[in-house]
């Protein structure tokens, strides 16, 4: 058997346990296949749990659902005995704990080496917990008093430990996410809300979507395999790329970040396929005619999206989106004083979270420091920079619609160029090689958002041009009122005569 996997992994180009993991992570699908037609309650609860605790003993051994228990028993004992903190609480212990193993396992060396470990399941096990215990608290507050995400995740009651283990563990999700609330999985296991059964309204068919992302992860991997033995992450250390001119540097970079992309895409589509399959993916009807099912929970990223971006902010809305909603509803809003809006600081703080969660390599702080910097720049604040251009774009005239292009097309020069400079930080993990990284382009992604952020103060925006409406004086508005009541008056005389 040893010598059966030795060969596949070779076959591919990956270690032993990074097969054994993906082995696990495939199986998943067929697991939540099953895991469909199961009874509702405890018996979809028990399953969830097993079958998640067996894969991942599978995967990484006893000791990940050890540290699985952890911040799943804290998380708990808190919603026990501490209801109205127990969100605060077991924010700081289960991020503790998460630094604690990240810290311990310095698992970006081991995954860039080909290893695995459970950090990545922990990773996502431990928002779940956060988010399940931040509803629990929301539970008890004045309903008038929360946002709408609050009064829609919200729990009047406690889970029980076997609904509480089931949907923590829930194989489908464990291994690399997407990330969803307690709430949509008591329903679903409950077949309640939009789950309900009845002689008249059956669920969707997951099978066709289930496909398309069983067809788009087989497409990633592809081009993942192709890719990455021309641009492997090793380049930047290599000789040769010292040699390389400005421009070679920097399609160097492009083309580094663009590769190591598809490895993403591919793990989220294979989750996407389970969490599809199992039906909890499941969020909806569409508005068109005919409805369409829609399967927005298992959704984690868009990738056309994500490489034809014409905006850094419109990134965190298709790149990892399931983490990036929890980072808006858990962090962002939350930190945001009531009836003041948010600016550069709440975001700094978000992505300073969202860095801590992946690891504290120097490379995901700068990452995510030179993230917000390039978000900063797109967003529509003020004061804040690249939405210099966009409303620019927005104040030529539409006719002129060859400027219009010109500077949609410098918005999405920026999110590029900007987007695969800094993620040589989030790849390379190193301070030493991050930098020497950034400075082979003489730091030309750092330094073009804050001139932009700059020139936000210096250069007074454009208006928006609008159509011009035509003026109506009071006199019109006199008469056309007493036309309109004397045509009503004739109305109802008329009426009145049938009668």
């Amino acid at each position: 058997m040893e010598l059966e996997m030795a060969s596949m992994a070779s076959a591919i180009g990956v270690s032993i346990p990074v097969l054994r993991f993906l082995l696990c992570f495939v199986a998943t699908i067929p697991v939540s296949f099953l895991w469909r037609f199961l009874p509702s309650g405890a018996p979809k609860h028990l399953f969830a749990a097993g079958s998640g605790a067996a894969l991942s003993y599978i995967s990484f051994g006893l000791s990940s659902n050890l540290h699985f228990l952890i911040p799943m028993a804290l998380g708990y004992a808190s919603m026990l005995l501490f209801r109205r903190r127990a969100g605060l609480l077991t924010f700081f212990s289960g991020f503790g704990y998460l630094i604690g193993c990240h810290v311990y396992y310095m698992s970006g060396d081991a995954w860039k080496e080909g290893g695995i470990d459970a950090t990545g399941a922990l990773m996502v096990l431990v928002l779940k917990v956060i988010s399940c215990a931040i509803n629990y608290s929301d539970g008890i507050l004045k309903e008038e008093d929360l946002r709408e995400s609050q009064k829609k995740y919200r729990l009047t009651r406690c889970p029980s430990i076997l609904e509480y283990v089931g949907y923590c563990l829930c194989c489908g999700s464990h291994f690399a996410g997407p990330v969803y609330e307690m709430k949509d999985y008591l329903e679903y296991t409950g077949n309640k809300g939009i789950w309900t059964r009845s002689k008249d309204k059956s669920l969707p068919s997951p099978y066709f979507a289930t496909l398309r992302a069983l067809i788009q992860a087989a497409i990633c991997m592809g081009l993942y395999l192709y890719l990455v033995p021309q641009y492997p992450l090793t380049r930047f250390s290599e000789p040769i790329y010292h040699e390389y001119s400005f421009w070679q540097k920097l399609f160097t970079q492009f083309m580094t970040g663009f590769t190591a992309r598809w490895k993403y895409y591919f793990i989220w589509s294979i989750s996407e396929a389970s969490i599809i399959i199992s039906g909890l993916g499941f969020t909806g009807w569409s508005n068109t005619s005919p409805p369409k099912p829609r399967w927005d929970r298992a959704k984690n990223v868009d990738v056309l999206g994500v490489e034809l971006a014409t905006s850094a902010v419109q990134l965190p809305l298709v790149w990892n989106i399931q983490v990036s909603t929890w980072l808006r509803y858990y962090v962002y809003d939350r930190i945001v004083e009531k009836g003041k809006k948010p600016g550069f600081l709440q975001l700094l703080a978000t992505q300073t979270v969202s860095a801590v969660w992946h690891g504290l390599y120097p490379g995901y702080i700068i990452f995510f420091v030179q993230s917000a910097l390039m978000i900063a720049g797109s967003k529509g604040i003020p004061y804040i920079g690249l939405s210099l251009i966009y409303r620019w774009r927005q104040a030529v005239s539409p006719k002129n619609s060859l400027l219009r292009m010109l500077l949609t097309f410098t918005n999405f020069a920026y999110t590029i160029l900007v987007l695969n400079y800094s993620c040589v930080g989030f790849l390379v993990l190193s301070m030493k090689e991050t930098l020497a990284s950034y400075q082979s382009v003489y730091f030309v992604g750092t330094i073009l958002p804050i001139i932009v952020i700059l020139l936000g103060y210096v250069i007074k925006p454009a208006r928006p041009v609008r159509p011009k409406v035509q003026k109506i004086n009071r006199r019109s508005i006199c008469i056309l009122s007493k036309l309109l009541v004397e045509r009503c008056q004739g109305i109802w005389s008329r009426r009145i005569m049938v009668i």
